[in-house]
């Protein structure tokens, strides 16, 4: 974390210096704007990561409602993915979780004793995150949590951003004939009890609806969700418990002979935890809200399946009752099929408004906040000039893809975990199907499935071999190097912050050591001075040149052998009002350590390579140190001269 560029202010670094006017703000107090450039609605994880992100932009307005009146306390979602957990560094927050959550190292199953039917025994123990799948690990904590730590982000931010509590979208229209704020978004306040109230008119460039299942904002725009239920009732609850099953602080996946099925989910604190209970078969036409079930039935069916071991329950901290639904909706923007040579989106639906699937893969909060994590940088591209507006058709073709993807493997990993024993296609293997599913799902269930295929934003991967370990269209995955300028150990990754600027990883070859006549000197020549240069092309005048294109290089050489003051310009760039040096671009393998990222992502050691990655931390090109024109090219496909 870098701070002090323009100058020394005390205090916590992470609250930024305020864009906004104090003497406006208390005018105004929390009024309606009449127009705004981006509307979000909903303070689920899908609307706060997009409100986090473009909070950042003190020239965008931002606008965030939400029918509650307050933020959430607890309940509903609570597993993070390891790819989650590397977008939450991104934030800053990743640390915090860490500390707080409960860890998911090992997961247990349990089945019916060949020997007592009706009793269920431990028959295997799994690995959860498999090994260098990711520095960071799989985590439990309350999505309230997550809400607050993603506030927290807003309101230090430049624009100071929090939500209109008690208000939610009733309607929007689309003029698609004017581009100035050319949808019209009514707004009714919600009183306590749910109850509509007054409306308000607010004018908005975009619109994103992160309004759930039922979005309102889907319906405005003639979006449906298409798919089926599993006519079966779960039941999940928090709770406070004794129990003699001896696995309580271990995640579970258990299977009776005859009474269902169990997660079992250790929460924060040491104490708290999760069951997803199986409960009873719903008839075709059967909602679950008919049953009646209470959280008492949810206790009682646990106890049933957990035979011979037994769960004294002494606090509910919070319960529900569900029935599995897998949906998507044709399209996550405005513009219908056919009608994108025509038109750019306006309005956009993420999350649980455009697909509904299972919680038990744990896979709902995560790919919503990774819709908007897509979504957001994108939309701060076009509303800062720096992109055409059909950038934003990717957002649909990229996260519908993806969703589509999601819900047929959460499809049948919640056909798979509710059939009885002897009544699934996997049974009979070596190991219980469940467990064996649960192996094959590591890379998806830790949110690193998704691949983004060739677009204007994902080269095709015609220099893959150069960099076998960061695959274009997948997330760049971190490794140990070593800072030069100080030594510091760190994960490369890490240097990444949610700030909307693309970074270019520059592997150097064997024998260069940032020498005037080596490939790093050369690349960084042409980025710096170049008329062709990116970097020279879109990053505006009154800017760092790294506002955009954040270059970082990394050697080969042990840290001894590298001297700093031999690096190119471009690597030590002068910065801020005070021309500051920056000493944070250059890095080099941890050999102290004996982890080497050349060998651990398959990079090219005698030439090296680069790596370009988007600021949602997805590998969008892979090219040689010497490839001046197709850099160009690719970022002349994306960005527009400054």
């Amino acid at each position: 974390m870098q701070y002090y560029l323009d100058g020394f202010r005390p205090g916590d670094p992470d609250i930024k210096a305020s864009a906004r006017d104090p003497n406006l703000d208390a005018a105004n107090g929390n009024a309606i704007p009449a127009c705004v450039d981006v509307l979000i609605a909903g303070c689920g994880p899908a609307g706060l990561c997009l409100a986090a992100q473009l909070a950042g932009f003190p020239e965008i307005s931002t606008m965030i409602v939400e029918p509650k009146h307050g933020p959430m306390e607890k309940g509903q979602a609570d597993g993070v993915s390891v790819r989650s957990m590397e977008m939450f560094q991104a934030f800053g927050f990743a640390e915090k979780i860490k500390r707080e959550a409960y860890w998911v190292n090992q997961t247990t199953f349990w089945k019916p004793d060949p020997g007592k039917p009706q009793n269920i025994h431990r028959v295997g123990i799994a690995q959860d995150v498999a090994d260098d799948q990711s520095e960071m690990p799989h985590t439990i904590v309350n999505q309230a949590r997550i809400h607050q730590l993603f506030l927290d982000v807003m309101k230090n931010a430049p624009t100071r951003l929090e939500p209109h509590y008690g208000l939610r979208v009733r309607d929007l229209t689309i003029d698609v004939s004017t581009n100035d704020h050319p949808v019209t978004v009514v707004l009714e306040y919600v009183t306590e009890d749910g109850s509509a109230g007054d409306t308000t008119t607010v004018r908005a460039n975009y619109v994103v609806g992160c309004d759930g299942a039922r979005s309102t904002v889907r319906k405005a725009i003639g979006g449906k969700l298409h798919g089926d239920a599993a006519h079966q009732a779960w039941g999940v609850m928090d709770i406070l418990a004794n129990s003699d099953f001896p696995d309580l602080r271990r995640k579970c996946l258990i299977q009776s002979a005859k009474e269902g099925n169990i997660l079992i989910i250790p929460r924060e604190g040491g104490y708290l935890f999760r069951m997803y209970v199986e409960l009873e078969k719903l008839n075709p036409d059967e909602r679950v809200a008919t049953r009646n079930l209470t959280s008492d039935h949810i206790i009682a069916a646990a106890n049933r399946i957990m035979c011979p071991y037994a769960i004294d329950v002494k606090e509910v901290v919070w319960w529900s009752i569900y029935e599995i639904g897998h949906r998507l909706t044709d399209k996550f923007d405005d513009v219908r099929a056919g009608e994108t040579d025509r038109r750019n989106p306006r309005v956009f639906t993420a999350g649980d408004a455009c697909h509904t699937h299972s919680p038990k893969a744990g896979q709902g909060m995560n790919v919503s906040m990774g819709d908007t994590f897509n979504l957001g940088w994108k939309l701060a591209h076009v509303l800062t000039g720096r992109t055409d507006p059909s950038l934003l058709h990717s957002y649909s073709a990229e996260r519908q893809l993806e969703a589509k993807r999601l819900v047929e493997t959460d499809h049948k990993w919640a056909r798979i975990m509710s059939a009885p024993p002897g009544e699934s296609e996997l049974d009979g293997s070596e190991m219980p199907r469940f467990q064996k599913q649960f192996i094959e799902n590591l890379e998806f269930t830790g949110g690193l499935a998704v691949h983004y295929e060739p677009s204007a934003i994902v080269a095709k991967p015609i220099h893959q071999h150069t960099a076998t370990g960061q695959i274009i269209g997948k997330r760049f995955h971190s490794a140990p190097v070593l800072r030069l300028a100080d030594a510091k150990p760190m994960q490369l990754g890490h240097i990444v912050e949610a700030d909307g600027r693309w970074r270019i990883y520059a592997f150097a070859g064997l024998d260069d050591s940032g020498h005037n006549d080596g490939a790093m000197h050369k690349l960084c020549k042409f980025l710096d001075a170049d008329k062709e240069s990116p970097v020279r092309r879109f990053t505006r005048r009154d800017e760092d040149p790294d506002a955009l294109i954040d270059i970082r290089a990394i050697f080969q050489q042990d840290f001894t052998s590298l001297n700093y003051e031999d690096m190119p310009a471009l690597l030590r760039p002068a910065k801020g009002r005070y021309g500051l040096r920056d000493f944070e671009k250059v890095f080099c393998v941890d050999h102290k350590s004996g982890d080497d990222i050349y060998g651990m992502r398959g990079i090219d050691r005698k030439c090296g390579c680069l790596v370009v990655v988007r600021p949602d931390q997805y590998v969008a090109h892979i090219l040689p140190l010497d490839a001046f024109s197709d850099i160009s090219e690719f970022f002349n496909g994306i960005f527009r001269a400054s």
